[in-house]
């Protein structure tokens, strides 16, 4: 049973699932728009999104705890573009739904950072 169990676990260890998250976060960031799957990108959104929240608040601790998940350029791009993110309280990314995959029929999505 699920119960009160949160997050997916894409069949992978920990740390192994950490570094894919973190590594769609600094493509999306650096790239502002990227394809994935539909779960992928959901899960994503929980790391995302308060990166996000946290880079608008542009202190030192901020950066620290935003370097500590990001790349230096995907970190830096973010603050230099926090102010895109200024009028919003939430929800930063948007999710469209595209064809399946060809190859095994699993949903794909393309995820955007919004603009304001």
């Amino acid at each position: 049973m699920r119960d009160r169990r949160k997050g997916r676990k894409f069949g992978r260890e920990t740390g192994q699932r950490s570094a894919l998250l973190a590594s769609l976060s600094n493509n999306l960031i650096l790239r502002s728009a990227i394809v994935t799957t539909e779960a992928k990108a959901k899960e994503m959104r929980t790391v995302v999104e308060p990166l996000i929240t946290t880079a608008k608040a542009g202190t030192l601790a901020a950066r620290r705890n935003i370097g500590a998940v990001l790349s230096k350029e995907a970190a830096t791009k973010l603050f230099a573009e926090r102010d895109r993110f200024a009028k919003r309280n939430g929800g930063f990314l948007r999710l469209t739904k595209l064809d399946r995959r060809k190859g095994d029929g699993s949903p794909m999505v393309k995820v955007e950072l919004l603009n304001d």
